[in-house]
């Protein structure tokens, strides 16, 4: 429960301030090529990196993970649908932000879910000066809402600098940089998770920054600045890799309710299949 809902927040946190400050900028495509390429990481690499440094292989029988499965592939080919029509309007961006309302209410509609957790929760009973305690946590908030402000722009700055070097569009290179840049905490909670074998919580993980992404953050950049997409030449190949990305995820995940090595290795082979692909064919 806590990696499904409270860990993605936290690992999407960059993928949402990237996607205010590029919607704020006017450039939107830069957070949907962030959000698509993303998709096609979380589901193929990371997960292939997770199965790899486990010692066994990634068990996924829980009846939480089975059912976040169908959400997940649901939701990830959501965009590609609403693109079809070459706009993501402010309608669009309320349906996503709904459907996400929509997976956090059934998130937490069975008690069962997150109950245990805290049955022998035991109060604190030191007591302190809870005033500075309050300060204390809420100049930590602003001073890392602050860093991620300022890791938001460069980024957005670096991925101009790229589109225009490169001879790129701002679409591909969130596909291809910024959709991998923007996975690095999920590659880093997973390859922990994996050291410490909490393989439960990488699933969850995984799952759930997809949704959130997918959903509240491009919910998020539509209502900000509602955008066309003229060229879907960067998103033919992203496009055809998220179907099976998302696809191959889905079996391997229900097939004997575990992911071997074997199919680790064959998502990251599809991994790179995309970026090699992607690249020749930009």
């Amino acid at each position: 429960m806590v990696a499904f809902f409270v860990m993605s927040i936290a690992t999407s946190i960059p993928n949402l301030f990237i996607g205010i400050s590029s919607a704020l900028q006017k450039i939107p495509q830069l957070a949907f090529g962030d959000i698509v390429g993303g998709n096609i990481v979380d589901l193929t690499l990371v997960i292939g990196i997770a199965v790899i440094l486990s010692n066994i292989n990634l068990p996924a029988e829980s009846k939480l993970v089975q059912s976040s499965a169908i959400f997940t592939v649901v939701i990830t080919l959501l965009p590609l649908l609403f693109i079809l029509d070459g706009r993501i309007d402010r309608i669009d961006g309320v349906m996503l932000i709904l459907i996400y309302i929509f997976y956090s209410a059934w998130l937490f509609g069975n008690k069962k879910r997150f109950s245990k957790t805290y049955k022998h929760h035991k109060k604190d009973t030191v007591r302190g000066p809870r005033i500075l305690k309050i300060i204390s946590g809420v100049s930590s908030l602003i001073f890392f809402v602050f860093l991620l402000l300022v890791a938001s722009q460069g980024i957005i700055l670096s991925a101009q600098y790229f589109s225009g070097y490169m001879g790129l569009s701002l679409s591909l290179v969130g596909i291809l940089i910024v959709g991998l840049g923007n996975c690095a905490p999920e590659i880093y909670f997973t390859a922990i998770s994996a050291r410490k074998e909490q393989n439960w919580m990488i699933l969850g993980n995984l799952m759930g920054s997809v949704i959130v992404c997918t959903t509240l953050v491009l919910g998020i950049v539509a209502l900000i600045c509602p955008f066309e997409i003229t060229d879907f030449s960067p998103f033919l190949i992203a496009r055809i890799f998220t179907i099976i990305s998302a696809l191959l995820f889905f079996v391997v995940l229900r097939s004997g309710q575990r992911i071997t090595k074997m199919e680790g290795l064959l998502l990251i082979f599809i991994y790179f299949a995309f970026l090699i692909t992607e690249i020749y064919f930009k």
